[in-house]
């Protein structure tokens, strides 16, 4: 005799809502597995709507309604259970079960339960259409009135752009936010959303930054009476401050949460998208510097800007390390003051000290099309250690020890008992290579305890051999040294570059030779 212990499982495939009409299907459904099973099958018989992927009907062998098709209504709609899954906070990774590392990208500790949300079905598709036949308009940039804020985002804010803005507490986000929409609401419709403080709050911070527009506040946290307030007032400028704070009734987690974060920061850009708003989003900032949230929140948006400095200083450094409709080299720089955020159009100035000691030399970056004067320092020291400390503020750590490990191959000087420290002066970063002469260079100084000849600048990249190796816009940054009176300036000769009016031009071919000169300017 055989006996079967487990349930019956019917599948119902039509994508049907009549209740009346699966009502019926599941008691046909019903009877028809009843025939044709074994007479012993006594376990029940349970029927599931595909579409929905939900449990319609449940009967057991003696159901005598299950062979009634005229019966009374057996159809009742047993909700699913929300389904569970996990997201890595890091990177958005989505598994079905909890991981203790996200395969992804690697990050432990990571997954967060999150209840799943049902995509919402666009009201409209889109259309198939040739290359050919796509018309692009020419967008009107709008101007922020802060012309730094503008060079970083591509020469302003185009229409449906997605700006996301990160910083530290404290930094200046909202400060930057408020003076940008005083600017654009002299023109055009800004809604300013704030969940962080109240009305008043608000109004105090206007007042103190002397906020002459009348613009549109709203101090509310549901995603759903935002977006319903935005399209009411037709603005067209939106800021969201912060996206953090923000939550929807679509998502059971906590606001802040992965997953309120990220349905937020779509459905704002499904609006800006939809109705051409500029939409601009404040975002907190994890430990380690990190827009807080998943990391395909920043792949969701446009533009992906970071407020950077020291709080406790009055510098501000904004950047951008992502810009679907301009560059990421550009930087903005800020000065935190009593009436807001000031510009400073001339920040090579700022960045100077103008002194000459041992452990300084002066170099140029390029920070997208803008020359800026840096000052690197450096400090060495014995160590009291068995392995001697290389620590940097501004540049990579391994370049420093591939440019220490040059000094010490190519002209014998002696660092291996040495603790280096290098800094660039105003909380910069220089990433590119055309500052390794300059480097190299104030270590130099540092060990010998003698000054670099006043007036002097050094640009170049140091290659393994002790090579020097020409840098990029090699001229514009030699015009921008002859500016700020540095008109001596150390060049590779390989570079061969024609001479400019005011500038002493002194190639060298390498690291040696340019300590050779400075050796010799300085005996002078």
């Amino acid at each position: 005799m055989l006996i079967w212990f487990c349930k019956m499982v019917v599948i119902c495939p039509w994508p049907t809502t009549s209740e009346n009409t699966l009502g019926l299907y599941a008691r046909y459904s019903a009877r028809y597995a009843m025939l044709h099973t074994s007479p012993y099958y006594f376990n029940p018989i349970i029927v599931y709507h595909a579409a929905r992927c939900q449990k319609i009907a449940d009967f057991s062998y003696f159901d005598k309604k299950a062979f009634d098709p005229n019966g009374p209504a057996l159809y009742t709609v047993a909700m699913a259970k929300d389904k569970t899954i996990f997201i890595c906070g890091e990177c958005g990774y989505e598994s079905p079960k909890w991981m203790g590392k996200c395969p992804a990208c690697g990050s432990w500790n990571t997954m967060i339960e999150e209840q799943a949300v049902k995509v919402r079905e666009s009201a409209q598709g889109g259309v198939v259409q040739h290359l050919s036949e796509v018309s692009v308009m020419q967008s009107k940039r709008i101007s922020t009135g802060l012309s730094e804020l503008d060079r970083v985002a591509g020469g302003g804010l185009l229409s449906g752009m997605v700006t996301l803005l990160g910083g530290d507490p404290g930094i200046g986000k909202t400060t930057l936010l408020m003076q940008a929409a005083d600017a654009i609401a002299k023109s055009s419709t800004v809604l300013y959303v704030s969940g962080e403080e109240s009305a008043a709050q608000l109004k105090l911070r206007a007042d103190r930054l002397h906020v002459e527009s009348d613009m549109l506040l709203l101090c509310e946290t549901s995603l759903e009476r935002i977006l319903e307030e935005a399209r009411r007032a037709k603005c067209n400028v939106l800021i969201v401050d912060s996206i953090q704070t923000i939550f929807s009734s679509e998502s059971q987690s906590a606001p802040g949460s992965v997953g309120q974060v990220r349905l937020a920061t779509a459905e704002l850009t499904r609006l800006a998208k939809e109705t051409g708003t500029i939409v601009l989003i404040v975002g907190h900032v994890t430990k380690d510097g990190a827009i807080a949230g998943p990391r395909i929140l920043e792949h969701i948006v446009d533009t992906v800007l970071y407020f950077e400095g020291d709080r406790h200083a009055g510098l501000r450094l904004l950047r951008a390390v992502k810009n679907r409709f301009g560059s990421t080299n550009e930087i903005g720089v800020f000065e935190m003051c009593d009436t807001g955020m000031r510009q400073v159009l001339d920040p090579s100035r700022l960045f100077l000290s103008g002194e000459r000691a041992p452990g300084c030399a002066v170099t140029c970056a390029i920070e997208g099309s803008r020359p800026l004067l840096a000052e690197v320092q450096a400090l060495l020291n014995p160590t009291a250690f068995g392995s001697p400390r290389r620590t940097t503020a501004g540049i990579d750590s391994g370049r420093l020890s591939l440019l220490l490990a040059v000094l010490e191959q190519k002209v014998q000087l002696k660092l291996a008992d040495k603790d280096v420290y290098v800094n660039v002066v105003g909380d910069l970063r220089l990433e590119e290579r055309g500052a390794d002469l300059a480097v190299a260079l104030c270590i130099v100084s540092a060990l010998t305890g003698k000054a670099l000849p006043q007036g002097t600048a050094a640009i170049g990249e140091l290659g393994l051999t002790g090579e020097l190796r020409t840098a990029a816009q090699l001229e514009t940054r030699i015009r921008e040294c002859v500016r700020l009176g540095y008109r001596r300036i150390l060049i590779p000769k390989s570079a061969k570059q024609s001479p400019v009016d005011g500038a002493t031009l002194v190639p060298v071919s390498g690291i040696r030779e340019a300590i050779d000169v400075i050796r010799y300017c300085s005996e002078r």
